[in-house]
């Protein structure tokens, strides 16, 4: 049965993206689209999510600290650095052409 009609997205490929990891409906709209048109199929996609096991509800569930489960994984890899902006460039500019009237 279609979940999404604006872009033809059935209960299966919910499901699909849901074994594969996808646990909101937001991640659900990033891989199908569903629920980023009209909206009226979020609902339907929040109620097939359900519950269900989703790594980052787990963790929550259990009591982690870090939820997202940073913990334990080492020092944070470095962020290469970025070449500062070179400054604006301007026009150079031109005196006023004589003869013409200028406002007061």
């Amino acid at each position: 049965m279609y979940v999404c009609s604006c872009f033809g997205i059935t209960e299966q490929q919910v499901r699909e993206h849901a074994e594969n990891g996808a646990c909101t409906p937001r991640q659900i709209a990033s891989a199908t689209k569903a629920g980023t048109d009209c909206g009226s199929c979020v609902r339907r996609v929040q109620a097939l999510l359900g519950r269900g096991a989703c790594p980052r509800r787990e963790l929550v569930d259990r009591g982690s600290r870090d939820p997202l489960g940073a913990e334990g994984n080492g020092p944070a890899p470095s962020v290469p650095s970025v070449p500062p902006l070179a400054p604006p460039v301007t026009p150079p500019m031109t005196p006023p052409l004589d003869g013409i009237a200028r406002a007061a």
